[in-house]
């Protein structure tokens, strides 16, 4: 196995004890809070394999929380984000999946606010890595670990070249891209990893455009 740095052998800057229970999780609850773009009113979480069996013990529900409240790794309040949640009124349900999953640190988060709801599956890899598997039915594999736009959008002939000419007039440089999508011609997700922290003018740009319906953002 290669590192690329000492940092990938000792793992990152976190509240412990378990990179993979403890930040690895706070990450994956960090990228949904992202994704979802606001601060949900409830949060039903599935708990799959050892998620399941050692969530309280290793931290896991705290980190998750504290992810979905916008707390990094390294921030001291993680251990008290449950009790912060309650006094905002977020609503938090833990439910353990007797269910196996593909890999045995795996989370199912649902979201909601008002009448917008989210569902996206990740899974700890260790050493604080993650991947997002799925978001709201579509198959993906995002890292979390870079700047990310995703994008939704009509599945049509042009779209994928469009957004492509944006990121290019603005000198962004993709470093991985996948679509994903429920059926031919339906609602489909591009998937764009992106070597630099993309500006809020630049989704607007994106935005804008006739194919797409929706643009969010996950930044380094």
């Amino acid at each position: 196995m290669k590192f690329r740095s000492v940092f990938d052998i000792i793992g990152p800057v976190m509240v412990g004890p378990s990179s993979s229970h403890t930040a690895g999780a706070a990450r994956i609850g960090l990228v949904a809070r992202h994704l979802f773009q606001t601060e949900p009113e409830w949060a039903d979480i599935h708990l799959y394999g050892s998620f399941a069996k050692t969530y309280q013990g290793h931290g896991t529900d705290v980190a998750l929380v504290g992810g979905l409240l916008g707390f990094d790794t390294y921030d001291s309040r993680i251990p008290d984000s449950l009790k912060l949640a309650e006094k905002k009124n977020i609503k938090v349900r833990f439910i353990e999946e007797p269910d196996e999953h593909d890999h045995p640190n795996t989370v199912k988060i649902r979201l909601g606010k008002g009448q917008d709801t989210m569902e996206l599956v990740g899974i700890s890899i260790g050493g604080g890595k993650v991947e997002v598997k799925e978001l709201n039915g579509f198959k993906l594999r995002l890292s979390g670990n870079h700047p990310a736009i995703l994008v939704v959008h009509n599945d049509r002939y042009g779209a994928i070249a469009s957004v492509s000419a944006v990121l290019a007039k603005n000198e962004i440089n993709i470093g991985h891209m996948e679509v994903s999508r429920k059926d031919k011609g339906k609602e489909a997700l591009m998937v764009i990893e992106v070597d630099q922290n993309v500006s809020n003018e630049l989704l607007t740009e994106v935005g804008a455009l006739a194919s797409v319906d929706k643009v969010t953002k996950i930044h380094d």
